[in-house]
């Protein structure tokens, strides 16, 4: 489930391959891309044209025009609040220190310190439930140490990175 702020109004969101739930209400719906990139969905019988005009995934944030109508939304889903928890943010101060967002095994370290990377730039591999799940750097910025090794086991919140 996923919580959704537009233009003032606030919304409980859940989504299956057949129905839309808008605060436990159900909605028919089909969305398909176009190959211009926007989208064109249908709600309980109703069309819409949607573009997207603005998107920061780190914040939740999102700016869609839809018949020709600017909407602004804030979502709030298991994403953002995993990186409200990791201290990733947007509109945050700078990140000190980056943390073990899980459990895990760090595989390799793709960065060395004092060097320069850039936001989204992966960090270091680590593996989780027998995944690879690659770390990225959640903003620009010079890699202070690596606090952790390759071959090292880690716990959720350990650090992992420190930045200047």
């Amino acid at each position: 489930m996923a919580r959704i702020e537009a233009n003032g109004s606030n919304f409980n969101v859940t989504k299956n391959d057949a129905e839309l739930l808008l605060d436990d209400k159900p909605f028919n719906y089909d969305i398909i891309s176009l190959p211009n990139g926007d989208y064109h969905m249908t709600l309980d019988g109703k069309s819409y044209t949607i573009s997207v005009q603005d998107k920061d995934t780190s914040s939740g944030n999102l700016s869609i025009r839809m018949n020709g109508r600017t909407v602004n939304t804030h979502l709030q889903n298991k994403l953002s609040n995993l990186l409200k928890s990791m201290g990733m943010e947007s509109g945050k101060k700078k990140l000190k220190d980056l943390k073990a967002p899980m459990p895990g095994l760090v595989l390799s370290t793709l960065v060395e310190a004092s060097q320069e990377v850039k936001e989204g730039d992966e960090l270091l591999v680590l593996e989780a439930m027998k995944m690879e799940n690659a770390i990225k750097s959640p903003q620009d910025g010079i890699i202070e140490s690596i606090v952790v090794k390759a071959g090292e086991k880690v716990e959720k919140n350990q650090l992992l990175i420190t930045f200047q």
